[in-house]
């Protein structure tokens, strides 16, 4: 039976690698308060040279978001922390505004890490958290069609922009426990009036949850997120060896499966593994639906016999912006041609088509990027090597290529010998699924297709001689 902890256990930071230093997010509140008066006392006795910076994110929502990150600033300055207030300056949405507010947190948080050259994000999230994420999740999974993964909630670490680690050590301990530790301490913390709010889910589910049976009901979500992490983790390496095991790429933009990958045995780990792929090669963020990539599968599984796909007669099936074509030389990925980015003047940091990360010195606009275009790939030299070569030029009319004004620089930059295109720009493939948020459950299948698609490797996980999960 789990048990969540009552009291923090001093231990939460043991296991944590500090050694380039850590960003604590404390925004003024119970929580975030306690995370940095615990990881400065846990510092102070185990590693007192740590570099520790504390980040306050001001939304510019309230009127009172100024004084409340001022006020963690002076707390910062009584205990001998660094602080700085980042402002979140750019326009609301008049949507969606706290899925916005949150991406714009971990981007800034991110940036704050980045420039002090610290790899590691720590915040306050706790059991109460995890069991509001859970329950949310398990409302939405219990009126569609999902897959379940989300019910695992949030993982222990996540890497942000494939760069930045965000570790949640506090997600077994209870929030009153957290409130116990600053009243002891004499520290008192800000109550955000939008977490009151019920117009939006998560206050919701928090109002829910305080109930008489809510003690139990957190139980519950924590032990049922649990469970289904360790779940999503195994099925993770197992969708990773049938990656390993039947997946190739001829050429870039091109993904080749061995037939035996649609009869291998494991379903679940086969479903799995295909999603990743499609989102992958469509420049997709989310994994494709959950019954529609099985019902691919099983037709990849059929075959023209009903037993065996040979794929005499091929067929093509279009899912996330990929064109799977099944024939006899194997299962072929690859983007579709429609929906491509127009030609657009290349950016820093820009993920190009969900496929492909720019880094320049350059000033923007320096350059145009655009895809190659049939007509272009029509006329490239295509190697002898068994790959068909209508696919080949069909893969490379799809892949990105730089320009200035009508001059044509260079091959495709997945063609590329490496990263470095041209002096002072940078382009590199990325996992589309896990290119913003990569949940440490999801480890072995996101390095898997890294390492295929010429990724950079995942850098080392915040866990010291242990993985995140």
């Amino acid at each position: 039976m789990l048990t969540l902890e009552t009291e923090p256990d001093p231990s939460v930071f043991s296991q944590i690698d500090f050694t380039n230093g850590a960003v604590a997010a404390v925004s003024g509140g119970s929580d975030s308060t306690a995370l940095l008066l615990l990881l400065k006392d846990h510092l102070d006795r185990t590693a007192p040279a740590t570099k520790l910076l504390a980040v306050t994110i001001d939304h510019g929502l309230r009127p009172g978001s100024a004084a409340e990150a001022q006020a963690v600033a002076r707390l910062c300055v009584g205990r001998g922390i660094a602080h700085r207030t980042v402002v979140w300056s750019r326009r609301k949405p008049s949507t969606g505004l706290p899925a916005a507010a949150r991406e714009a947190r971990y981007r800034l948080l991110a940036e704050a890490a980045q420039a002090e050259g610290i790899g590691l994000v720590l915040t306050g999230h706790t059991a109460d958290d995890q069991a509001e994420t859970v329950l949310m999740r398990k409302a939405r999974e219990d009126g569609a069609r999902q897959d379940g993964r989300g019910l695992a909630g949030m993982a222990p670490a996540t890497l942000y922009d494939w760069r930045i680690w965000i570790a949640r050590p506090l997600l077994g301990t209870r929030r009153a426990a957290l409130r116990e530790v600053l009243q002891r301490a004499n520290v008192g913390w800000v109550e955000d009036p939008t977490n009151e709010d019920e117009a939006f889910e998560r206050p919701r589910i928090r109002a829910a949850l305080a109930d008489r049976n809510g003690t139990q009901r957190v139980e519950d979500a924590v032990a049922l997120a649990a469970r289904v992490a360790v779940e999503r983790e195994q099925l993770g390496h197992r969708a990773a060896a049938l990656i390993r095991g039947f997946a190739s790429r001829p050429t870039a933009g091109l993904i080749r499966l061995d037939p035996g990958f649609a009869t291998a045995g494991d379903e679940a780990a086969a479903v799995y593994a295909l999603r990743i792929l499609l989102a992958t090669v469509g420049g997709v963020a989310f994994l494709p639906d959950q019954v529609r990539s099985k019902a691919l599968l099983d037709r990849l599984r059929a075959g023209p016999s009903g037993t065996t796909p040979f794929f005499a007669t091929p067929f093509c099936a279009t899912l996330s912006r990929t064109v799977v074509d099944a024939r006899r030389a194997g299962i072929f990925l690859r983007r579709e041609t429609r929906n491509l980015p127009p030609a657009a003047p290349a950016v820093d940091n820009a993920l190009w088509d969900g496929r492909w990360r720019i880094t320049l010195d350059d000033e923007p606009g320096a350059f145009l990027i655009a895809p190659l275009g049939a007509a272009r790939a029509a006329k490239r030299p295509i190697a002898d090597d068994g790959t068909p070569p209508s696919l080949v030029r069909a893969a490379l009319a799809a892949e990105p290529v730089l320009w200035r004004p009508d001059e044509l620089l260079g091959e495709c930059l997945g063609s590329a010998q490496d990263s470095q295109v041209l002096p002072g720009m940078a382009v590199c493939p990325v996992v589309a699924p896990f290119a913003r948020f990569l949940p440490s459950f999801d480890l072995a299948p996101a390095g898997t297709v890294a390492a295929l698609i010429g990724a950079p490797l995942l850098p080392a996980t915040p866990f010291s001689g242990h993985t995140a999960s």
